[in-house]
């Protein structure tokens, strides 16, 4: 369907300019995640600030839904998309050939262009199944995120850091949009969901029948994961965001933050038009979405991994905001 929707943009956009202008169009896609959480809107954001130069860039950007962070990095490899949003940590490992890429090894042609919202690692949880911890998910019935996705492996690095393991848990393996009508159905206990806040699906799982409260991941089993992993960072959900929750104060997690890639064979003037069109469009960009109230033009240079690709380099020279840029990702 998202994809039907795209091609509908497309063809709407292709009778607004001529045919010369038309041939001479770059028609690129972003991936992005799931339509309720932040990253489809985040694609979006970024599609809209760049196609309102796209008679001066002859570049037209769309969006495309798609399984989330391991789909999109495979996808822009591959050259099935051009750019696509992944979480920091599968980034990292992508680049360093870890996890899903342990057999491929490292994938060199990844490029980093800018990072953007962070995203904590929210576990939602009935109220009346007594899970105050990770550590009290054992036994219980927990979706911890479909394969593909980001959050499968934060789920399993949360188990782990905290003892406990798949085996130990009744996992389910379904997509974020379908853990609230799973929880409010009572078929799970539980569900994690690495996302940036405020999010659509967890304000719905919060707002229904059954009574739901945000689960602290804090503690020892915090201090573990942010001392093992240098793409972890502790953060804090606001509970301002769910006020259907039972949840009295904010929440205390860890999460990762998302970041916007591409491949080392992208043409680069695509790459610097999306990167200044960006930054030259700060204040904009902050207002189109909650969970881009944080950001920074120095914040959004960190939490990268792979090399940064030359088109968005270049801006970052011009504008000065490579002094921001860590040294080894300057190639």
């Amino acid at each position: 369907m998202k994809k039907f929707l795209s091609l509908i943009a497309i063809l709407l956009f292709v009778v607004s300019v001529s045919p010369d202008a038309f041939s001479r169009m770059k028609f690129v896609t972003i991936g992005t995640g799931g339509v309720t959480g932040v990253y489809y809107p985040t694609g979006g954001a970024i599609g809209r600030i760049v196609n309102k130069k796209s008679k001066v860039y002859g570049l037209k950007v769309t969006v495309e839904s798609t399984g989330g962070s391991v789909y999109n990095i495979n996808a822009v490899l591959s050259g099935d998309l051009e750019f696509g949003i992944a979480q920091s940590d599968r980034q990292y490992q992508a680049w360093h050939g870890l996890a899903e890429w342990k057999d491929k090894g490292p994938q060199k042609d990844l490029r980093s262009v800018f990072s953007i919202h962070p995203e904590s690692i929210t576990l939602i949880a009935r109220a009346d199944a007594g899970i105050n911890s990770p550590a009290d998910l054992k036994g219980k019935r927990v979706n911890i995120g479909n394969p593909g996705s980001g959050q499968l492996q934060n789920s399993k690095d949360v188990l782990t850091a905290y003892g406990l393991s798949e085996n130990d848990i009744q996992a389910e393996y379904a997509k974020a949009v379908e853990a609230p009508g799973l929880l409010q159905d009572e078929r799970i206990d539980a569900f994690f969901y690495t996302v940036g806040h405020p999010n659509g699906n967890i304000k719905e799982a919060t707002s229904g029948r059954i009574k739901v409260k945000l689960v602290p991941i804090a503690g020892e089993g915090a201090e573990k994961l942010v001392t093992k992993y240098p793409y972890y960072a502790k953060s804090v959900i606001p509970v301002k965001f769910y006020p259907n929750a039972v949840n009295k104060e904010d929440v205390p997690s860890v999460g990762v933050k998302a970041t916007f890639i591409t491949s080392r064979k992208v043409d680069p003037k695509i790459v610097y038009a999306i990167t200044k069109e960006v930054f030259e469009n700060f204040d904009k960009f902050k207002k189109l979405h909650p969970a881009y109230t944080v950001l920074t033009k120095e914040n959004m240079l960190q939490g990268l991994t792979a090399p940064i690709h030359r088109g968005a380099l270049k801006y970052y020279k011009e504008s000065g905001l490579i002094k921001y840029i860590r040294k080894d990702l300057i190639q």
